[in-house]
């Protein structure tokens, strides 16, 4: 099994716990719990009405992952002209922003950022450079370096 198929595999658990499967049959079986977490939403449209909701993430893949899962359910993800391309606008009811899909955003979230940073530190250590580590933090910066242009046009640092 790849990579990417245990993370699928994972985001669809996630997605099964969130719908409230009860059973491992349930948990297994996304299509069930989509439908759950629709009807939910549908229930809750009748009670409590939609509100305009801002989201403003701090990634591309953020952005992505958040309209994907609107999209899943139903709503229609949006943005108004001049928006950042990071905001993402919806009008749901806020006791589903707050029982199920903001919290299923940020577990799903955090586990496709630990496999992209995976993914990422692989790439780099195995096609750039074996040490991959982070920079090093010094204490207290001196005197700030001086820039110097080379002939390419790029900013390069004197000591």
């Amino acid at each position: 099994m790849t990579d990417e198929q245990r993370l699928i595999e994972r985001l669809q658990r996630i997605e099964a716990l969130f719908a409230g499967a009860a059973t491992p049959g349930e948990r297994e079986a996304a299509a069930q719990a989509r439908e759950r977490i629709r009807a939910r939403l549908q229930e809750q449209q009748q009670t409590d009405p939609p509100v305009e909701y801002s989201f403003t993430l701090r990634d591309e893949w953020s952005r992505r992952l958040l309209a994907a899962l609107m999209r899943r359910y139903g709503i229609q993800p949006y943005r108004y002209r001049r928006q950042r391309y990071t905001t993402v606008m919806a009008r749901v009811p806020r006791r589903f922003v707050d029982e199920t899909l903001w919290p299923e955003f940020q577990q799903l979230n955090r586990t496709l950022a630990a496999f992209l940073a995976q993914v990422t530190e692989r790439v780099i250590s195995e096609g750039i450079a074996a040490d991959a580590s982070e920079v090093e933090v010094r204490a207290v910066a001196s005197a700030l370096p001086i820039p110097v242009e080379n002939a390419a046009g790029s900013n390069f640092v004197q000591e």
